[in-house]
């Protein structure tokens, strides 16, 4: 298994891209601790992965993730339990798309907060362990709209600029210490929220893809499984690009 015996702390774990990727690392032998935006959520997705692998070394928590004390204070209490972090993933994201025009400064700062504060708190946090380790992985969920942008919702896309911006940053500082940073970013992908989109605006969309579909949550979980893998281990500093489009 490419993660046994690995303790990972993945955030926005209890749905979509996050459940997907909570799944995988279980399956590939690692301990996680998914973090979800209330109790409730959080037990529920636990005891949806206990009941489909009843061994499974799951558990769940739900600090702010824009309170740096209170998400140390998780961070801390995985490492007293488990000993150790060796992989961190920063999943948890709001994405929107409100005209410019109709904009508020507490929308931005309701994205920025959990996008991009969130992102830091975490990574801060897990990674005074990993460093007093000499190991660990840090990964980012990015967008293919960090590369593109989008016709609305501003806020999204500068978020996801900020994310490549720190990732490819922190891996400088970080590598010396034995810590890899990278992030993937998804393109359209078939989670609780493209469900509710019209069939005639999602064909449109699968057709400029090469591959003529949508990406599944397993798909962007399984680059994160290679990611966090020894696999990877002489990768650091990327925005891996898992969209199905072809480029020059």
């Amino acid at each position: 298994m490419l993660l046994e015996n690995k303790v990972a702390v993945v955030t926005g774990g209890s749905r979509g891209i996050g459940y997907a990727t909570v799944e995988a690392f279980i399956k590939e032998g690692a301990k996680v601790v998914l973090c979800a935006s209330r109790q409730e959520t959080a037990d529920k997705a636990v005891g949806k992965l206990k009941e489909a692998c009843p061994d499974a070394a799951v558990e769940g928590i739900w600090p702010d993730l824009s309170d740096y004390s209170a998400v140390k204070a998780a961070i801390d209490a995985v490492v007293e339990k488990y000993g150790r972090i060796d992989i961190l993933v920063n999943n948890a994201g709001v994405s929107e798309s409100t005209p410019f025009a109709q904009y508020t400064v507490e929308k931005f700062a309701e994205v920025m907060d959990l996008n991009v504060k969130g992102v830091f708190n975490c990574s801060r946090a897990a990674s005074e362990h990993m460093v007093a380790a000499g190991s660990g992985v840090i990964l980012n969920t990015s967008s293919m709209v960090s590369q593109y942008g989008q016709p609305a919702g501003i806020a999204y896309p500068t978020s996801k600029f900020a994310v490549n911006g720190f990732t490819l940053s922190l891996a400088r500082e970080l590598g010396p210490k034995g810590v890899r940073v990278n992030a993937v970013a998804p393109g359209i992908t078939y989670t609780d929220m493209m469900r509710s989109v019209p069939k005639e605006v999602i064909e449109p969309m699968i057709a400029q893809i090469p591959l003529r579909r949508m990406g599944q949550p397993e798909d962007i979980a399984n680059a994160f499984v290679f990611l966090a893998s020894d696999m990877a281990s002489y990768i650091s500093g990327e925005v891996l690009h898992v969209d199905g489009l072809a480029r020059t």
